[in-house]
């Protein structure tokens, strides 16, 4: 297996560091500002939506992501494309799964993630996504609400979902009472982790 040459160190290495992190807060800042001006209803979901929770319980508790993930209804879908290309963003589809790489030549995980409200997922969930009404506007764009959040990442319950929802019961946001909001297989979900917060 060829091995990686370290070459950036001191400043250029933390520069590198700090412009992923700052490309991905700009390429979710231009999507909402993009569907926000074309008048469509979105919600940020995913990693960023987890972020924006984490970061009211908590600053130092939050973790970085490479996802920009957003919920829209899929009849706002054209005029969301229409809006987010002259964004600058390339629409491409991979796998099933609707996308906008950040630039005709971008890699694809320099791309938005495209959701669609009331659909599930994947065929193996349960209940659908929520719909782009269940969100509360943080820091001037429209987030999740927690418990809608929480949902979709007991339904999908990768590595990831998993790291997330630890998160969120380390700085508090979620605790056993929780587990009352949800259907039995949820429910237990997220109880095991609650029981094994570290697992």
């Amino acid at each position: 297996m060829a091995t990686v040459p370290f070459h950036l160190t001191g400043e250029a290495l933390w520069k590198r560091m700090n412009r992923a992190v700052e490309k991905i807060q700009e390429r979710l800042e231009r999507t909402t500002r993009a569907l926000e001006q074309a008048g469509i209803a979105y919600a940020i979901i995913g990693g960023n939506a987890v972020r924006a929770w984490v970061a009211q319980a908590d600053e130092a508790a939050v973790r970085t992501t490479r996802d920009v993930d957003i919920l829209l209804r899929r009849s706002d879908f054209p005029a969301a494309k229409i809006a987010l290309e002259a964004a600058g963003f390339s629409h491409r589809q991979v796998d099933g799964v609707d996308m906008f790489l950040d630039g005709p030549g971008a890699k694809l995980r320099d791309a938005v993630h495209i959701v669609f409200a009331g659909e599930k997922v994947r065929e193996d969930h349960s209940a659908p996504a929520p719909d782009v009404t269940e969100t509360v506007e943080i820091q001037g764009h429209q987030t999740l609400t927690l418990e809608a959040l929480v949902r979709m990442k007991l339904e999908s319950f990768r590595t990831k979902d998993r790291m997330h929802l630890r998160d969120m019961i380390d700085v508090e946001l979620l605790d056993p009472t929780w587990c009352e909001r949800f259907p039995p297989p949820l429910a237990a979900r997220l109880q095991e982790l609650i029981d094994d917060p570290n697992g």
